[in-house]
């Protein structure tokens, strides 16, 4: 009885939806599947209705329509995040909101070196547009085709250019979002310095939707790199990538841009993911980098590349390496480091971390906390890779079929987090919170951090209309 009770709740609470807002903003039916799907396949959940307004008017309507149906909203910006805080998971009770209509870039100053953006643009797409105007905005991710400006915004994403430009919050100057009880917050200033108290824009970056819906943002650009530089690099050891990078580091200084560390089975895993990948060498040797140095003006980029390679290669740091001689091969490289990603998501479910460690601590924490791992799981595999220059880590786990493979991925979650905090490491460097690591994000919190947390939640959303169940509970 209870659960026809909440089919026809939910049904009642659509048609008022549609009643209040349109059937062009409030969708029902079996169209809302993909919006209740996460990015990899492996969960699907279900909505009362997804409502993809067009304008922050409509989403200031669609907020205080919800708000009096008692509805929770999950904010969805292109679905790509990896922790679940886009995917409703209490569907008699929440509506999704969709900004992927919101596509407008409302201003774009090249003598200002800023622009003004709506929160539905696609990355990719807002990065093509800025780069027609000469210059350039340096988030880039490997979803940056599908996942959207808003949701870089509200999960504070990171990304291979952290290194020298820092994460998502770096990038912003000022942001519009909607607050639960529908009014309108609009900060979208365009000053670099600003120093009137409290930068309120901070509240809602990297807060995935729990405070507030992140309608446009004000972003910070940068000229074009007129030259980049990408280079693969074969290395005797993981040490030996860190040693490189500290160099890299000192010698190339601002100019270097991404320095990824790949594992040998980095190689096999792109080809199974992308079978026409060209490999540029064989996986001979224990430890593999991607470095990428960039600049305009009057620096000579592949000189300084030319310069770093052979020193490296005269300390004997490097055993082989080639450097791209066009944007294409520059590509290809870079489609190695992607695609391991989807050559890890054929093999099938399988954990996925997303951790950091201090600089100084990414070789040792990966060797103990893989050993860790194959000491109790001896039948899986490790995949470790990430950023060096920012210590974030991705070590993910391949399962066997020798048992439930839930039951290893949980496990080895469990090692890999025993010994990250030996480390005083985060178990989230760039993906968020969301749902999946709710738990263990809440015990590590301290009851401090958990009082404060909690009472800008109860001061901003009260009543926890928004993506309730995501990061924290009241």
């Amino acid at each position: 009885m209870d659960a026809v009770k909440d089919r026809h709740t939910g049904t009642d609470a659509a048609r008022a939806l549609q009643d209040r807002l349109g059937a062009d903003v409030v969708m029902t039916g079996d169209g809302i599947a993909p919006y209740c799907r996460d990015w990899h396949g492996d969960m699907q959940s279900d909505a009362i209705a997804v409502l993809r307004p067009r304008t922050t008017a409509q989403v200031q309507d669609c907020v205080r329509a919800a708000a009096q149906l008692s509805l929770q909203i999950v904010p969805q910006g292109g679905n790509t995040g990896l922790v679940l805080g886009a995917m409703p998971d209490h569907p008699d009770q929440q509506v999704v909101m969709s900004l992927e209509r919101m596509t407008a870039i409302r201003r774009l100053d090249p003598e200002d070196f800023s622009a003004v953006v709506e929160a539905g643009i696609v990355l990719e797409s807002f990065k093509e547009s800025v780069a027609q105007a000469g210059l350039y905005f340096p988030l880039t991710l490997g979803a940056q085709g599908s996942c959207r400006l808003g949701g870089n915004v509200a999960t504070n994403a990171g990304g291979v250019n952290v290194l020298r430009y820092g994460m998502t919050r770096d990038l912003l100057l000022g942001v519009e979002v909607v607050l639960p009880d529908g009014s309108l917050f609009d900060g979208l200033t365009r000053l670099r310095k600003d120093n009137r108290g409290i930068d309120l824009k901070h509240l809602f970056i990297g807060s995935e939707g729990t405070l507030g819906i992140i309608t446009a943002v004000s972003v910070k650009l940068t000229p074009a790199p007129e030259q980049v530089a990408t280079a693969l690099l074969a290395l005797g050891s993981l040490d030996d990538a860190i040693t490189l990078y500290r160099h890299a580091r000192r010698q190339c200084c601002d100019l270097m841009s991404a320095f990824e560390f790949l594992p040998p089975l980095a190689f096999t895993l792109a080809k199974e993911g992308l079978p026409d990948l060209v490999l540029p060498m064989q996986a001979a040797h224990p430890a593999y980098v991607l470095m990428e140095l960039s600049g305009s003006g009057l620096v000579n980029i592949d000189d300084l590349m030319a310069q770093f390679i052979e020193y490296a290669f005269d300390a004997e740091l490097v055993k082989d390496g080639v450097v791209a001689q066009s944007q294409t091969q520059a590509r290809n490289l870079w489609l190695i480091r992607e695609g391991m990603n989807e050559g890890q998501a054929k093999r099938g479910k399988h954990l996925r971390t997303d951790i950091s460690v201090p600089l100084s601590s990414v070789a040792t924490f990966v060797i103990e906390a893989e050993a860790a791992i194959l000491a109790e799981m001896p039948g899986v595999i490790c995949v470790s890779y990430g950023h060096v220059g920012d210590g974030n880590v991705h070590l993910n786990m391949l399962p066997d079929n020798s048992s439930d493979i839930d039951a290893q991925i949980y496990r080895a979650k469990q090692i890999v987090n025993q010994v990250l905090d030996r480390y005083n490491g985060s178990i989230s460097a760039e993906h968020g919170i969301g749902r999946l690591k709710k738990h263990d994000f809440d015990q590590r919190l301290t009851d401090v951090h958990r009082r404060l947390l909690g009472a800008v939640k109860t001061a901003i959303d009260p009543a926890v209309t928004m993506n309730g169940g995501c990061q924290i509970d009241l």
